[in-house]
């Protein structure tokens, strides 16, 4: 089986898609999509060193998709974490014993001394496979934790929600909605047509840049590009969620997720500092989280980060772990 080298993420996009499917690592980071517009905002001064490998035994499907860059003799995965929550390897299951080796094999000849990996989950494949098999082969191999990515599975309903927190954040959420509910009016809503999205960023941004000088300063001229495209395109896709909440009139919190399977990922927020008082912008999260409930999803992923909020609204730990591979 040879490997077959791609210059665009449009290629293979249709065999990509199938692939992903069927693989564990399936997530909305990993589209040919989402990875075409970080490539198209931080491609420049790389070299893009993506392949796939058919499959013999069926004409016009792969069995793993290695989407890779260089630079300077340094391979990586498509991507960067201040970008992606999740990357990986696509990988046919069962085939993953005959791919890595392949894989080391070819950066080998193609002189690359050293292969970073970032943003795996827990359960990749590729922390249960490269690493045995690349030290194996005379590679050095270090895994260490990056970050953690707090989510929990839904239940049928917002009471079922509810009696799985603590008893003591179970009390706060309720106490939190009873004192906006004080409040002579307050109201959220969604918006998730490609119209509607783009003419309604500069409100999200607004707030975000609002709600935390931390998030002003990540949000870069550089990074806002590729936001906006990002959010015109998972749109068109019908991914995208954009959550709104108003008080009395004036725009207090707003939240941005992604539906993509069964699971609804929360990617970003941002609220009115002044209006801190009323929680709103943890009650925009619980709000986005009781909407996943109601259309019947079965995750909800607060992505990357240990923020507090998501383990008041029952986010459980999980890990993610970065990999550097060099030949010895």
């Amino acid at each position: 089986m040879s490997f077959t080298p791609f210059e665009s993420f449009e290629t293979i996009q249709r065999q990509w898609e199938d692939l992903l499917s069927v693989c564990s690592v399936d997530t909305l980071y990993l589209t040919p999509q989402w990875q075409k517009i970080w490539w198209d905002n931080y491609g420049c001064g790389r070299e893009m060193a993506g392949f796939y490998v058919e499959d013999p035994e069926d004409s016009g499907s792969v069995l793993a998709i290695a989407s890779l860059s260089r630079r300077d003799g340094v391979a990586s995965l498509v991507g960067s974490p201040e970008t992606f929550d999740y990357n990986d390897f696509m990988v046919r299951p069962g085939y993953e014993t005959e791919f890595f080796p392949k894989l080391l094999r070819r950066l080998d000849s193609q002189g690359t001394a050293r292969l970073e990996l970032y943003s795996l989950r827990e359960s990749s494949p590729t922390l249960k496979f490269l690493p045995g098999m690349a030290r194996n082969s005379g590679y050095a191999v270090e895994v260490s934790e990056e970050d953690v990515a707090p989510g929990l599975d839904l239940p049928n309903t917002w009471d079922e929600y509810l009696s799985m927190l603590s008893k003591k954040d179970r009390h706060e959420l309720r106490r939190k909605f009873r004192r906006l509910d004080g409040l002579d009016e307050w109201r959220w809503y969604v918006v998730d047509t490609e119209d509607e999205v783009v003419d309604r960023l500069d409100d999200f941004l607004r707030l975000m840049r609002m709600s935390d000088p931390e998030k002003s300063e990540f949000m870069t001229p550089k990074r806002e590009k590729f936001f906006r495209e990002m959010a015109r395109r998972t749109a068109q896709l019908g991914l995208i969620k954009l959550f709104f909440m108003e008080v009395n009139g004036s725009l207090a919190a707003s939240s941005i997720c992604f539906d993509y399977g069964s699971t609804r990922l929360l990617y970003n927020s941002g609220h009115d500092p002044e209006l801190r008082y009323y929680s709103v912008g943890l009650l925009m999260n619980a709000l986005c989280l009781r909407d996943a409930i109601e259309h019947g999803k079965a995750y909800f992923d607060f992505l990357r980060g240990s923020e507090p909020y998501k383990y008041h609204l029952g986010g459980r730990n999980h890990t993610l772990y970065q990999m550097v591979v060099t030949k010895s």
